[in-house]
């Protein structure tokens, strides 16, 4: 039996790069994959992928900044499926890049709700629909720069280092419910953002990671599966760094 047979999850920001490998992932082990994010044909281009495998997904466009939405998103899964047991609130922006006294208000905002509001708006949501099913798993998608300083994107590191305190509180507020709350901090990935952030010089990120190369999607994706599983059973409250080494300079 695969690991995620007849369960339901939802995947935000699926439409392209982890959150899209982490979608596909769930599918093959058997998961009911909501796929969700705020540009549709990405998202219907992953749920091509993953019927193509012959998994199970529907997609339902959401943006995660709006509470609206995210209730609209929680709400049609539980309508569809009956029930909510995984999460991975992946959707995220990398702002843009300007020192701590040159971020500009719209870009501060803009990230902190993408990243940081919208993690909370999903578990605000999730977890009750988890709750009326006796237990669940989430998963947050923090980053390296929730974990340690970076230059030049001070409203993105602050963000990413929120979504490890939200993790840490829910894990703490729903431990004794059957409610495992975690994250995961990737390194540098290759993804359409990773590629934004260095203008495609993927190499100079290879090169000051101890492994030597950035990571592949699929090895986020693969941290996700372990810890929604119950091989993760006593595992709450963690932020895990998927970063070949990155953290440990």
């Amino acid at each position: 039996m695969r690991a995620f047979e007849n369960k339901v999850i939802i995947v935000t920001g699926a439409g392209s790069g982890i959150g899209r490998a982490t979608a596909i992932a769930f599918a093959k082990e058997g998961g009911k994959v909501i796929v969700s994010d705020i540009q549709e044909q990405n998202g219907l281009a992953t749920v091509e992928a993953i019927k193509k495998e012959k998994g199970e997904a529907y997609f339902i466009k959401c943006d995660v900044s709006s509470e609206d939405q995210v209730k609209n998103l929680v709400d049609k899964t539980v309508e569809r499926y009956g029930k909510l047991d995984c999460a991975y609130n992946n959707a995220g922006v990398e702002g843009l890049p300007y020192s701590t006294i040159e971020c500009s208000t719209e870009n501060w905002d803009k990230t902190i709700n993408i990243n940081l509001k919208g993690v909370w708006l999903c578990m605000k949501y999730e977890i009750p629909a988890m709750l009326q099913y006796g237990k669940g798993s989430i998963v947050n998608c923090s980053s390296i720069a929730g974990l340690v300083g970076f230059e030049s994107i001070p409203a993105y590191v602050a963000s990413k280092h929120g979504v490890i305190g939200l993790t840490e509180t829910a894990a703490l507020e729903f431990a004794k419910k059957n409610i495992r709350v975690n994250a995961v901090c990737p390194g540098a990935i290759h993804t359409p953002m990773l590629d934004r952030f260095t203008h495609g010089e993927e190499k100079t990120m290879a090169e000051q990671d101890p492994m030597g190369r950035v990571g592949r999607p699929e090895e986020i994706a693969d941290s996700v599966l372990w810890l929604c599983s119950d091989k993760s059973s006593y595992v709450t409250g963690q932020s895990i760094a998927v970063d070949g080494g990155w953290v440990a300079h």
